[in-house]
């Protein structure tokens, strides 16, 4: 058994990096990596997540979910940046995992980043396309919105670009003869992928001026927004607990989270509901995918000018500047719309896909009304662009760090003459996105990026614990503080939350996870360089 766990030395991984045909180009500044940062985090969850749990979940108290999800990420994100420090190389945790905790774990850890990054990616690209499809009728485009907008493929039944079925006004289903695949959603994944292709300093740049854009409209809210908050709305805090679900016997996997199927087991069934603490911790399990992004810096470490100083800096200033930005919209939002169990997200009608666009509906000013809808939906669609071209870059870095270490094949990890980026791994993943994202219901792909992010948060705390242990003498130029207590929390605080999500996730993640060992023993170990010796 020693063999699966048998490490790559931080010498050998540096030294296999600066090998010619596998050598990237150092061109990211530390302002640029936080850009990456806060690119990839702020996305449509501050436009979307934010109302659609304040008003199903949490109330006002959707701002501690926040918290809660925030904590979970900066103690995992102080782990992250002590690695990233120690081996400033593409890879994140899989990278760190091999130098601390063996091969095999390494390989658990990067196929879960692929479904991390590859699966959140392509949810980013089918709420991509509702932003676009909404924008175009903004402009009164006539027949674009209908041929393009539905989404996914269903044998059965079509939905919008939301994801919501399509019905009239009687509520029976409605068949529309045309669009079985979410076009627009393929088109801006490919495109993206062509951008990162053609380089990574470019990407950068039109990533920095895409993060200008939709910081400045949320800012601009906030800004807007608190001038005209009602106080009163904010109490109670934490709304009562109102049951809206009776309880049942029967079990459903795909809507019941982990936790209550557990408590099921023995006998204890709970009723589903809006507000108090089971309300809260509901809601930071789904605003959870509003933070997957920070850990994508530490995937650039072999592209940035100074790895070791700046990497850590900026997985810690994106997440904490993006933790403010996303609790002062949470306050706004519920300011201006009263969240206490007796709204509903189906009565927010056309803006029911846009719950910040109601809210300021609300605002008793007819500026503010007329081009809140327009300014919300730039501000997504930047945000969405840029969350979509970091984790597609992400993806691509993990692809071309396992193929470069031989887990997947080495073609995969073949450096682009003149653009110096991994173009075969870049296409490979560009593809594959747009085809989930194009057939796969986005609900499906959401949860499923959750929860193999929090794994590999998860073990990235662990490798922490590991690597303090047994090499001690190890010294990064960032040290996570208060070793062992803050992996631990970042443990407990992530198992916690995926525990919030369905059981048919986790089902599909075994399934996800087992699939991976196959390859890893039937592919993976037999072709590994570490275990060729060269």
């Amino acid at each position: 058994m020693s063999n699966y766990f048998e490490k790559k030395s931080v010498e050998k991984i540096i030294q296999e990096s600066q090998e010619g045909e596998h050598k990237l180009h150092r061109s990211l500044n530390i302002w640029s990596l936080i850009a990456i940062g806060i690119g990839c985090i702020i996305g449509t969850g501050i436009f979307v997540l934010t109302g659609k749990v304040a008003i199903e979940n949490a109330g006002p108290g959707v701002m501690i979910s926040f918290v809660i999800c925030g904590f979970a990420c900066i103690f995992a994100a102080l782990c992250y940046a002590e690695f990233a420090s120690f081996i400033p190389i593409a890879g994140s945790a899989y990278t760190y995992s091999y130098a601390s905790m063996g091969e095999m774990i390494a390989w658990i850890i990067g196929w879960d980043l692929i479904l991390e990054y590859g699966l959140s990616t392509s949810a980013v690209a089918a709420g991509w396309s509702s932003h676009f499809v909404n924008f175009l009728s903004m402009l009164h485009i006539a027949d674009w919105p209908e041929k393009l907008a539905l989404t996914p493929f269903d044998p059965i039944l079509l939905r919008d670009a939301a994801g919501t079925l399509i019905r009239d006004a009687a509520g029976n289903t409605t068949i529309i003869g045309h669009g079985l695949v979410n076009i627009p959603a393929m088109f801006i994944s490919l495109l993206i992928t062509v951008l990162l292709i053609v380089g990574i300093k470019e990407s950068a740049k039109v990533n920095n001026i895409i993060v200008v854009i939709k910081l400045s409209v949320a800012i601009f809210f906030i800004g807007v927004g608190l001038a005209f908050v009602n106080p009163a709305n904010w109490h109670p805090f934490i709304p009562d607990f109102k049951e809206v679900a009776a309880v049942s016997d029967a079990v459903n996997l795909n809507t019941t989270e982990f936790w209550k199927v557990i408590l099921h087991v023995f006998g204890k069934n709970l009723a589903d509901g809006f507000g108090g603490i089971q309300g809260i911790l509901m809601g930071a399990s789904i605003i959870f995918f509003a933070y997957i992004g920070f850990d994508a810096v530490s995937t650039t470490s072999e592209e940035a000018i100074n790895p070791s100083r700046d990497v850590p800096r900026a997985i810690i200033w994106s997440l904490l500047i993006c933790t403010v930005l996303y609790i002062l919209m949470a306050a706004v939002f519920t300011g201006l719309v009263r969240c206490d169990g007796t709204l509903k997200i189906e009565t927010l009608g056309v803006d029911k896909g846009a719950p910040m666009v109601y809210a300021f509906k609300q605002v008793p000013n007819t500026l503010v009304n007329k081009w809140a809808a327009i300014l919300i939906d730039i501000g997504g669609l930047c945000g969405i662009t840029s969350v979509l071209l970091v984790t597609l870059l992400g993806q691509s870095r993990v692809f071309y760090s396992m193929s470069r270490d031989g887990l997947l094949p080495m073609w995969i990890a073949k450096i682009h003459p003149r653009f110096k980026t991994p173009y075969i791994g870049t296409a490979i993943t560009g593809i594959l996105v747009s085809l989930v994202a194009g057939f796969v219901s986005l609900e499906t792909i959401a949860e499923m990026a959750n929860i193999g992010t929090l794994f590999a948060f998860v073990l990235v705390a662990a490798g922490i614990l590991y690597l303090r242990k047994n090499q001690p003498e190890r010294i990064a130029a960032f040290r996570t503080p208060f070793v062992p207590y803050v992996p631990i929390l970042a443990i407990i605080f992530c198992i916690a939350l995926m525990l919030c999500l369905p059981a048919a996730t986790w089902l599909r993640f075994v399934v996800w996870m087992a699939l991976g060992m196959v390859i890893y023993f039937s592919w993976g170990y037999k072709n590994s360089r570490l275990r060729k010796g060269n």
